[in-house]
């Protein structure tokens, strides 16, 4: 049966979505703030609305009727979703989730207080003057982040008393929503990090994906790579606090699962319902299927029996570095397709800025995955956006 799908949030990960979605022959509308965005450029027709004002967001699914809505980013009006579920509508994975998990409260209170899930200690502020307070609370260094935003908007480290007012400031600046208030972390002297791609099933089965390593600057990923080796016992344990959390949220669907493994072991760092920027390496087909693949199969309540590794494989975004309103122009592909066992995509977004993902490189083989690293940075470097 063909599926009417209301896709809310059009990037690069939506767009990777709908091409899923599409080769299972499905229906999708895709929906964001800004004309052109990557997802809308492959879907059957697109809504553009402030998905954070619920009149707006109300008004689309009453026109539309979709089977399923999948939200694939932060800025959207949560509290709406309960009502569409109450309605009868297949919210992915389940309202709850997207309520709890694009509000770091919700989710940390989740899992510490609720879960007993090992994370760093932490406080939240709601005025310069409660930022304070938990600082002293976590001690320096700490970080400081808004409670809503996305990758790593808004987040700085705080190493003395001078850095506390310009943590504030860029926090709130960097809030996305109308949600005005900061979490302030203990900070885990960590190893690595790493992002465990969780699926869960209308079966009931839940299958976890070969742990992906990765590296932030800015917030943002910078690299990533599959598998991240690891000791076993540290995996396990992360793959319990997977399930656990996962399972009191509900629903089905791909999980971003992000922790810090540090020498006293496993801490839960965030949580995301959808697929996860960190595993565009699953596009160099590390895997039996991508993370978009298993997203999209969880949701229509097609099984998937194994998620298996099938070769190493690494990432490297390809960044803007000045503002350009229209259609950037990329230069430097013919070089970076001169490269053995890589691949690259463009995402197609209508403008460029400083910093913002335009686009990654891929490599894969059996190689280390520390040389396909340094080969998907090459083959990043030559890719120019103009």
């Amino acid at each position: 049966m063909r599926k009417k799908i209301l896709l809310l949030g059009s990037g690069e990960l939506g767009k990777e979505v709908v091409i899923s979605l599409q080769r299972l022959g499905h229906y999708v509308i895709a929906v964001d703030s800004y004309k052109d965005a990557p997802a809308m450029q492959v879907s059957h027709t697109f809504e553009v609305i402030n998905m954070l004002d619920g009149d707006a967001l109300d008004s689309i699914v009453n026109k539309h009727k979709p089977d399923i809505i999948v939200p694939e980013v932060e800025s959207i009006r949560t509290e709406n979703l309960y009502k569409y579920e109450k309605q009868g509508f297949h919210v992915v994975p389940s309202a709850r989730a997207a309520n709890y998990t694009m509000n770091r409260k919700s989710i940390r209170d989740l899992a510490a207080k609720e879960l007993n899930i090992k994370t760093a200690k932490y406080k939240y502020a709601k005025s310069f003057t409660e930022l304070e307070d938990g600082v002293r609370f976590c001690g320096f260094p700490c970080v400081v982040k808004p409670l809503m935003s996305s990758s790593g908007k808004g987040q700085s480290v705080i190493k003395s008393l001078d850095d506390i007012e310009t943590a504030w400031k860029y926090a709130l600046d960097g809030s996305r929503g109308d949600l005005k208030e900061v979490i302030v972390e203990e900070f885990i002297s960590f190893e690595y990090e790493i992002t465990l791609l969780t699926l869960t099933q209308f079966n009931g089965v839940t299958l976890f994906c070969p742990p992906i390593g990765h590296r932030q600057e800015r917030g943002d990923y910078q690299e990533s790579w599959q598998p991240m080796k690891m000791p076993e016992s540290y995996l396990q344990e992360a793959q319990l606090m997977s399930k656990k959390i996962t399972t009191a949220l509900g629903g089905a669907g791909i999980w971003g699962v992000e922790f810090f493994i540090a020498n006293d072991g496993v801490y839960f760092s965030e949580l995301s319902p959808r697929p996860h920027d960190t595993g565009m390496v699953t596009l160099a087909g590390t895997q039996n299927f991508n993370e978009f693949e298993l997203h999209v199969r969880a949701i229509l309540a097609l099984p998937v029996t194994e998620v298996k590794l099938l070769k190493n494989g690494a990432s490297a975004v390809v960044l803007a570095h000045k503002d350009n309103s229209s259609f950037p122009k990329f230069s430097g592909l013919d070089e970076a397709a001169g490269f053995v066992d890589s691949d690259f995509k463009i995402f197609g977004k209508p403008s460029s800025r400083p910093y913002r993902r335009m686009g990654v490189a891929l490599t894969y083989g059996t190689s280390s995955t520390e040389k396909l690293v340094e080969r998907a940075k090459k083959v990043a470097s030559k890719i120019k956006v103009n």
